[in-house]
């Protein structure tokens, strides 16, 4: 065990499990150990590393703001936040944009404005607004935010928990109309559950949902933390659908993988129910952050990322899916945003994924037996084919060990 390694489980709190390997240095798709051996990273720090580690366009802009101006209060206008805001929302079709640092902050922004806009806007009585959620759901790890998973371990001796939430299976439509009420403020929606095990709903099922919630007089809002800045071939994920929902949280990506970055962007209805002095963030919309995330914003557009993860997606789909083995359940995803899910009996998704570190691949398992992939949007074909490789030959492993036990 090598020093840092030592520290690290002396004095950090035991909130992680991480893979036995330490990470050094990072370039493009690349990671590097301490012993020197590199590494493709498949994991893409769930899709905060969409360009890259490293990108010199990003950490120019990050050290020349640096250099210029770090971080000032928000009790100030600055220089750098306003053209980032115009960027963010004329690429969404957004009218307004609070910045925020994590998606969990972001997520927690909506709610707070779905629930004002309920009392302000709709007029649901005081203390009665309801959000709907779906099952399997993931949108960070507050106290709200895991008052309403489905996950046990998630909620497990954190309660008591705020009300006001309610909770539909995901990807049933009818079931969000059935659940909606009077008090009903927004339904809250990943497009594509990534941390639920990569699950991508029936098409035309957020376009129905957008409907129902129109019909209803409810704010569509959707989290795209993790599918949106071009990860699933589109913009937002919610674009396969042709949806522009009333609300959408953004981060990850957004931060080009050197520091974190969030917004909450709506229409001007939405956010309008904010006034000086209801929600705020000292490090948010900050110089910096500003500099770095405009950066990242016209780097999706100008290099052509989004119509990049869009081909390249298709083909790391394709490769998985044409891999034959008893072990795979069901290959799932759109763009650079997959899942493989495994046979229980068969494999256990987090002995594949120290695997396929041993063969080179960083990626890691998450619900439902699942192993993720989503890559930096700048990886290349060749790559994928060597990846996809390495992850037939693993598989075949396990496939040969269980008939010959």
């Amino acid at each position: 065990m090598d020093g840092s390694v030592h520290l690290e489980m002396r004095y950090g709190a035991t909130n992680y499990a991480p893979l036995p390997v330490t990470i050094v240095r990072g370039q493009g798709v690349y990671l590097w150990d301490d012993r020197g051996r590199p590494y493709v990273d498949m994991m893409g720090a769930y899709s905060a590393a969409s360009f890259g580690h490293s990108h010199p366009r990003l950490v120019r802009a990050l050290t020349d703001q640096a250099r210029q101006l770090d971080t000032v209060s928000r009790a100030y206008f600055n220089d750098r936040l306003g053209a980032f805001l115009a960027r963010a929302c004329a690429l969404t079709g957004m009218d307004l944009a609070l910045p925020m640092n994590s998606g969990a902050e972001a997520v927690e922004t909506a709610l707070k404005a779905a629930r004002k806009w309920a009392y302000k806007v709709k007029g649901v009585p005081d203390g009665r607004a309801e959000i709907i959620v779906c099952d399997g759901n993931f949108h960070g790890r507050t106290i709200a935010i895991v008052g309403f998973s489905s996950v046990a371990q998630y909620r497990d001796g954190f309660g008591p928990f705020p009300p006001g939430f309610r909770s539909v299976p995901f990807g049933d439509a009818a079931a969000l109309r059935a659940a909606i009420t009077p008090n009903t403020a927004a339904f809250l929606v990943e497009p594509i559950q990534g941390e639920g095990g990569i699950i991508v709903p029936p098409q035309g099922y957020l376009a129905e949902v957008a409907r129902v919630c129109r019909e209803h007089d409810v704010l569509l809002i959707c989290d795209e933390i993790q599918s949106g800045l071009g990860r699933t071939g589109k913009l937002l994920a919610c674009q396969h659908d042709g949806v522009t929902p009333d609300a959408v949280t953004l981060g990850k990506a957004l931060g080009g993988g050197l520091l974190p970055v969030s917004l909450f962007l709506a229409r001007r209805e939405v956010m309008q129910v904010f006034s000086p002095g209801d929600h705020g963030s000292t490090f948010g919309g900050n110089p910096i952050a500003a500099a770095v995330g405009l950066a990242a914003l016209d780097m999706l557009i100008e290099e052509g990322l989004v119509e990049r993860s869009a081909r390249l997606g298709a083909h790391l789909l394709a490769r998985l899916r044409a891999i034959e083995n008893p072990v795979i359940r069901e290959v799932r995803g759109r763009g650079l945003f997959a899942g493989v899910e495994l046979d229980r009996d068969s494999a256990s998704a987090a002995t594949v994924a120290t695997k396929l570190l041993q063969a080179g691949v960083l990626t890691k398992d998450t619900h439902r037996n699942t192993i993720r992939f989503a890559p930096p949007l700048i990886i290349e074909e060749a790559q994928i084919d060597w990846v996809t490789d390495r992850v037939a030959e693993v598989l075949d492993e396990l496939a040969r060990a269980d008939a010959h036990p």
